[in-house]
């Protein structure tokens, strides 16, 4: 991190011999590298903390002073693990954390990635600086879902070229972790160079036993944030990764992984927590970093304790603790006022030196990005036509009642296989006597593939739908009607990208979502927010029966949780490792 202020200024400053720009006088400071509540006063010179203490000598006739009294000061939280593309985009969402007191964001770069490659991301991180607080980025090392020409798009010298930036903490997540425990060479050459360069590999290891974490950890991965039991956190804790407890809209499992410290007793030294991408009306009625503090202590955790967790130990964990995480001489002015430590709703906030917000309101200009300007993938290069073909939606089933491998949806994302007997007419499976059974394709968004599946206990009154918001960002459509789904399928197309519902004929639902086909180009995340739920509410009303209808999307098309996947190759069945019905051709007219 490059600081403003020069170790001279803030050295005269701390003496008194240099005016402070703000004074922030008669609060406790949560110190967090001692764990104890002390009555200072602090002086901020630019950018950075340069005194704390007593002293009243840096007061100078234009420093700004802050009445503090009968308030808690604490560093600015740190959110280590987001996803800021849940609708929302990095401005929208940094409108609405700054202001909950989340002064440092680190970011994963996947859908930015996917469509802008090196040249185009390379200026969006460069421009994320603009943002008020710190926009950080970890860098994906493969995506989500194989795919093909993945390993041409992430290829060493374009991952090296991203991990060397200075706004790049680390790599991100691979949700593939079977890789890591296979020891995929390319994976393992990459996360040699992280460590060469001193930066940090993220980790996702959901499900994975005591006994395959030992090769995880050894493959030199940092930290996971899969744990949903107690027991899988100890299994991470015990095995020297950095623990991340996380509650989010899709794993609200705060409760029961917060037992580790509530009755485990273990040091926090090395727990982090996370929101790990909530959906923007979980962040409305739930807070971001601020609700993970606020229900930690709810359920027992000591204040200080919670506030660690989100401050100084992710700043040690991002090798960033001599910078961030901490109110003392020398770290960047990240700062909230606290009015007490119970709900943790900042009346102040600073960043970087400056008031950015004040009693839940940003006081501080976001800048403008036009995001074409990232762009090198077009939105689609399949002519629309192909898509108003309703034969393309159709599950091709040349064999009368013949088992067919059926994704049955047993929670948001978990499915499960249940092989059906169904009829075949015109040589497509007919589902007019099963009214739990819907249809769903994935489309190539240059034409060259489509993948197949038919959903049970998913949406079974759903007419039609279509979604670039998935793991691939291709065209992923449903529905028990061919005609609507093609008809959904032309307006995503005409709309470059987003979500569309349609009963019969009729467009009832249609949210835009140019920007990778996964977020708004609003600044608004109020926007977000009412597109999400929105959403929701529509795909309630015709049976979906969960509560995170974007995660559904966003993991019905990788390739690492249990159940019957959609992904580039076909039909993939995660347990057996196959292809039960491989991505077939589909008409191919370019505009």
């Amino acid at each position: 991190m490059k600081l403003r202020a020069s170790r001279k200024e803030l050295i005269d400053v701390a003496k008194g011999l240099k005016p402070a720009d703000i004074y922030i006088k008669g609060g406790k400071v949560v110190n967090v590298y001692s764990g104890e509540y002390l009555e200072q006063n602090i002086a901020i010179y630019k950018d950075c903390i340069a005194y704390v203490g007593d002293s009243e000598l840096s007061i100078g006739d234009n420093t700004q002073i802050i009445d503090a009294e009968e308030m808690y000061i604490s560093p600015g939280f740190i959110e280590s693990h987001a996803h800021p593309w849940v609708i929302y985009n990095p401005i929208s969402v940094t409108e609405k954390v700054l202001p909950l007191g989340t002064t440092t964001t680190v970011n994963d770069n996947l859908f930015f990635y996917l469509h802008m490659g090196v040249q185009g991301l390379k200026e969006l991180i460069k421009d994320s600086n603009l943002l008020p607080g710190h926009f950080l980025w970890l860098v994906r090392l493969v995506s989500q879902a194989d795919y093909p020409g993945e390993k041409e798009w992430f290829h060493p010298e374009n991952i090296r070229t991203l991990l060397d930036l200075d706004e790049v903490v680390g790599s991100a997540e691979i949700t593939r972790w079977p890789l890591l425990y296979n020891g995929d060479p390319f994976v393992l050459d990459m996360i040699d160079y992280v460590k060469q360069i001193g930066k940090i590999a993220d980790g996702h290891n959901a499900g994975c036993s005591y006994e395959k974490l030992n090769s995880i950890a050894a493959s030199g991965i940092n930290a996971c944030h899969e744990a949903i039991t107690a027991k899988e956190a100890y299994d991470r804790l015990r095995l020297g990764l950095w623990t991340v407890l996380r509650n989010s809209s899709l794993r609200p499992d705060l409760h029961e992984i917060i037992k580790l410290l509530t009755e485990g007793k273990v040091s926090t030294s090395r727990i982090i927590m996370t929101t790990d991408g909530p959906h923007p009306s979980f962040i409305d009625e739930e807070g971001f970093v601020d609700g993970l503090v606020r229900k930690a202590v709810q359920l027992g955790v000591p204040a200080i304790q919670a506030i660690q967790m989100v401050t100084i130990n992710p700043a040690t964990y991002l090798r960033l603790d001599e910078y961030i995480g901490g109110i003392a001489p020398g770290r960047q002015a990240d700062i909230l006022l606290l009015p007490n430590l119970s709900d943790f709703k900042p009346e102040l906030v600073i960043s970087k030196g400056q008031i950015v917000a004040k009693n839940g309101k940003l006081t501080t200009n976001l800048p403008v990005f036009n995001w074409e300007k990232y762009m090198v993938r077009k939105p689609f290069s399949i002519s629309k036509s192909v898509l108003e073909n309703r034969d393309l939606y159709r599950y091709p089933h040349q064999a009368n009642n013949k088992h067919i491998p059926v994704a049955h949806f047993m929670s948001t994302v978990i499915s499960k296989r249940v092989d059906t007997p169904l009829p075949s007419i015109n040589g497509y499976a007919d589902l007019s006597q099963h009214e739990d059974l819907i249809q769903a394709a994935l489309i190539d968004r240059e034409g060259n593939w489509v993948t197949r599946g038919i959903l049970q206990n998913f949406a079974p009154k759903l007419d039609g739908m279509a979604s670039t918001y998935n793991t691939t960002t291709e065209l992923l459509t449903m529905g028990r009607d061919p005609n609507a789904m093609a008809i959904a399928a032309a307006r995503v197309y005409e709309m470059g990208g987003g979500i569309a519902i349609v009963d019969g004929d009729k467009i009832v639902l249609e949210i835009p979502l140019p920007l990778t086909g996964m977020m708004t180009t609003s600044s608004s995340f109020d926007q977000a927010t009412k597109y999400q739920n929105s959403f929701l509410n529509a795909m309630k009303e015709r049976g979906y029966p969960f509560h995170d209808i974007l995660y559904s999307l966003l993991f019905l098309t990788c390739d690492f949780l249990p159940g019957l996947r959609l992904i580039p190759h076909g039909l993939y069945e995660v347990k057996t490792d196959t292809i039960l019905n491989p991505a077939g051709p589909l008409p191919s007219v370019r505009v």
